[in-house]
């Protein structure tokens, strides 16, 4: 996914000046309050922030109120207009040379806490973008997205059911190439199903509450392709305000709303993103009432037996009950970078020396933050600005890590669902960063049997249109079921 404000259709006419048509650049919804600060440049000449507003929902911010604006969302697929105020309208066909620098914060990323009442630490996303623009009256069209012929029905022999989390799917959501119906029709066109998993934040309009008409749309979806709801993920963004953290009690009505939402939708497992001890304690009543399983994700660059995850375990054991687990992601066990992620990194200005300390300092068993720290000094060392990476240097680490497959036996039984991740499928039909074959062996011998839904995530990395991700999804289904085929009778 470009890690952009602008596209080459963002430039408009607007009576005060001109407009820019802003892309949200990130996967999920955020709020207003996570932009920190947007710089513009138009033909060479910097243009002060007084000149500046902010335009969503037909209500205009200036630049300097947006920080206060933790209770207004911006949609993941709503194009605020950033308001030019200059002496001359522009006119259809004016070029500009545009320059937009933005940072915003991302309010579930919590590196660390606030202290006394402070504001906690987030991992920030910069975008600095350049370009020459022409002015348009509105978006590029979609393109045409082709079809494959759907594969054989599972079998009745198959240890665990596939899906898809539509999170696979991010930038062309983004993008407005599908709406939601529009997304689970071609799903369904795939042969992708039955498993549908959402990201909250992602697909709801008045997040995080799940209103009456979306769940209408959603059943009425479901009913009509057969499809079944597998995991509702629900983030908790601690930093939605920027003069504080949540509070506990915050934290709890928020994810309180969110689980409701999944029932709404008849989702039987929420994804959890904190595991606090007292929040889990407020929440296992609520989601014995709903009931509603709980899945605590671990990701990369943690596995099963991380110290971080001992300590849920922990308190799974002091909780005692059925319904807490965890999700499986298998960033978590990764034997290489991705190569989709090693192309973005070289399209930002990595050259080669740089891409082979990057993999080298990523495959080593220091802490995530330490390694991250480590790659960030060097690319400094060599006078190249980390901010040219935007995200990347940050989440090169915490989205690849190599714990070994075999851990994952080690809390099968607690595994109430999977995260399919994958970036790449090569011309052979594998993955050419995370072994299948043997996810599959330890999950059939596990005796595994919920959902794995895939999860492609190359949309962190690559551009819009470079791949077509369903038809990357149908191609891990494809390798997932060759892989069951292959583990012995006798597992």
């Amino acid at each position: 996914m470009p890690n952009g404000l602008l596209d080459e259709s963002s430039l408009r006419a607007h009576p005060d000046g001109l407009a820019l048509s802003l892309t949200l650049p990130w996967y999920r919804s955020l709020w207003l309050s996570s932009v920190t600060s947007l710089r513009l440049t138009i033909d060479g000449q910097d243009v002060p922030q007084g000149d500046l507003s902010l335009e969503v929902g037909g209500t205009r911010y200036a630049l300097p109120d947006l920080p206060a604006q933790s209770e207004t969302l911006w949609y993941l697929q709503e194009h605020p207009l950033l308001i030019v105020r200059r002496d001359r309208p522009a006119a259809p066909g004016d070029h500009h040379t545009v320059q937009l620098i933005g940072e915003l914060r991302l309010p579930y990323m919590q590196i660390a806490p606030g202290q006394d009442g402070a504001p906690g630490m987030y991992v920030p996303n910069f975008v600095n973008q350049a370009l020459e623009l022409a002015v348009t009256d509105g978006p590029a069209p979609a393109p045409l997205l082709t079809t494959a012929t759907p594969p054989p029905p599972a079998t009745g022999e198959d240890p665990f059911a596939l899906g898809l989390t539509l999170y696979s799917a991010s930038a062309e959501f983004r993008a407005g190439w599908y709406d939601f119906d529009g997304l689970l029709n071609r799903v369904a066109d795939l042969g992708i199903g039955p498993g549908i998993e959402i990201v909250a934040s992602q697909v709801l309009p008045t997040y995080p509450r799940v209103t009456d008409d979306f769940a209408r749309a959603w059943q009425t979806a479901f009913d009509k392709h057969g499809f079944s709801a597998s995991s509702f993920g629900a983030n908790l963004d601690m930093g939605r305000r920027r003069d504080r953290d949540m509070t506990p009690d915050e934290e709890y009505e928020f994810t309180e709303t969110l689980f409701h939402g999944a029932k709404k939708l008849g989702f039987p497992l929420v994804r959890i993103q904190s595991a606090k001890p007292g929040l889990l304690r407020r929440l296992l009543p609520l989601a014995e009432k709903l009931e509603l399983k709980m899945a605590y994700e671990i990701h990369a660059p943690m596995g099963p037996n991380s110290p971080e995850i001992m300590k849920v375990r922990d308190v799974y054991a002091e909780l005692d009950s059925p319904l807490l687990g965890f999700v499986a992601d298998f960033s978590s066990t990764m034997h290489s970078m991705s190569p989709t992620l090693l192309r973005a990194v070289r399209r930002a200005g990595l050259d080669d020396d740089s891409v082979d300390t990057l993999q080298a300092i990523w495959a080593t068993d220091a802490p995530m933050r330490a390694r991250q720290e480590e790659f960030i000094g060097y690319l400094k060392g060599r006078d190249f600005d980390p901010a040219r990476l935007g995200s990347f240097a940050h989440l090169a680490f915490n989205m690849h890590g190599h714990v070994s497959p075999a851990e994952w036996a080690d809390i099968m039984p607690q595994i109430l669902h999977v995260h399919a991740k994958f970036y790449d499928i090569d011309e052979h039909g594998d993955e050419p960063a995370i072994d299948y074959p043997e996810l599959v062996r330890v999950f059939v011998e596990g005796g595994y049997r919920g959902y794995w839904s895939s999860e492609w995530e190359g949309h962190a990395f690559a551009e819009l249109g470079e791949v077509d991700p369903l038809v990357l999804v149908r191609r891990q289904h494809d390798l997932i079921r060759k892989s069951i085929r292959s583990v012995p009778a006798t597992a």
